[in-house]
């Protein structure tokens, strides 16, 4: 069922913007004429969407004519066809429709930053978490993103204790934003000798990263140390004290920093995870006073919500919270997540519109 008002409202809006954008007037200021251009792009899909929807109605009272008034056999069956090709498209513009109106996640189109750490599972949860963050990367790049690392800490065989990563691109947030959770491996370790499968775990963690704007934080809320950066790093980066730590006294967060030679650049790194970390902290906070939209999502967000199961002696890779397997481990783990990422979206917009609808009702 479609929304009329707030489509008819969008619609107005979306007349409005075209009508100052072909008149001109918009031109003489750089940032207005901007502004209008990013909400006519906004606005694009729900108006062609309805657009397609009117016409699709039209040809479905046209048929409906023709059946009324004609007497002409042939004409009377192709006016059949057309009915029923019209009531198809109007169902799937209705459908269309409202997936468009549901309210947009004011994050979606943001950059992130993710934490991976090992969990259960020693040095083989090390060495998943690892696995994870080159499953991440290789997404990215198929995506056409920029990826900057943070901070890591490494155990020596190949595996990461911690990573912190920051991913620049369109949508980015909207994209990986399920990712969060518990993910588990089942497997036999590097480090097993005996061939039994074990099983481990890993931590990922997904955070919009946050404007200026969007927290405040006190200066003097905050503590630098800086220190000599170790491990690898390039020429340089281990002979300067460029490696930084922050501790942030209200919240107890510290951040290290130590991927770049510039100290300056490690401190706007670490600055950046701060303000993704406390956004994310509103954000749980505000998720946990609206119970029922939390629920009605697919996944809370919830750092120790276990999500998915990568079982690789059966080839395998299970969904839980969408109860989806599918049996591609190899193409998953080198990045292929469109066809995960991609169901989690639709069973996240099919349980909001079942939500919006009972409300509605």
């Amino acid at each position: 069922m479609i929304i009329s008002d707030k489509l008819n409202e969008l619609m107005a809006r979306y007349e409005e913007i075209m009508q100052e954008l072909s008149d001109g007037t918009s031109a003489a200021s750089p940032g207005r004429l901007q502004a209008l251009m990013k909400e006519q792009a906004e606005l694009r899909p729900v108006a062609e969407a309805y657009s397609a929807y009117k016409k699709a109605e039209q040809d479905e009272q046209d048929a409906l004519w023709m059946l009324d008034n004609e007497n002409d056999p042939e004409l009377k069956a192709m006016a059949k066809e057309e009915l029923s090709e019209a009531k198809r498209l109007i169902r799937e513009y209705e459908e269309e429709l409202n997936i468009l109106l549901l309210p947009k996640d004011p994050n979606d189109d943001k950059n992130i930053i993710m934490e991976i750490r090992a969990g259960v599972g020693g040095d083989e949860s090390a060495l998943f978490a690892a696995d994870l963050y080159r499953m991440y990367m290789n997404y990215a790049i198929r995506q056409g993103w920029r990826t900057e690392l943070v901070s890591f800490n490494e155990n020596g065989i190949g595996g990461f204790k911690e990573i912190t990563f920051m991913i620049t691109g369109h949508g980015a947030y909207s994209k990986l934003k399920y990712e969060s959770g518990v993910h588990r491996v089942q497997r036999v370790p590097e480090t097993e000798s005996g061939g039994r499968i074990h099983t481990s775990t890993a931590t990922v963690a997904v955070m919009p990263e946050a404007e200026e704007v969007d927290v405040v934080i006190n200066p003097e809320d905050i503590r630098w140390d800086v220190f000599r950066a170790s491990g690898n790093g390039g020429q340089c980066v281990n002979t300067t004290d460029s490696a930084v730590r922050l501790t942030h006294y209200p919240s107890g967060i510290v951040i290290s920093c130590q991927d770049e030679k510039s100290q300056l650049k490690n401190k706007d790194k670490a600055m950046k995870v701060l303000r993704a970390r406390l956004y994310e902290l509103e954000l749980e906070k505000k998720h946990n006073e609206e119970d029922d939209l939390r629920r009605s999502q697919i996944g809370t967000g919830d750092r120790s919500e276990k999500i998915r199961t990568y079982n690789f002696p059966q080839g395998r890779v299970t969904d839980h919270r969408i109860k989806l397997t599918l049996y591609k481990i190899d193409s998953i783990i080198d990045g292929d997540l469109d066809e995960l990422i991609t169901a989690l979206s639709t069973a996240d917009q099919a349980a909001k519109l079942l939500k919006m609808n009972a409300s509605a009702a």
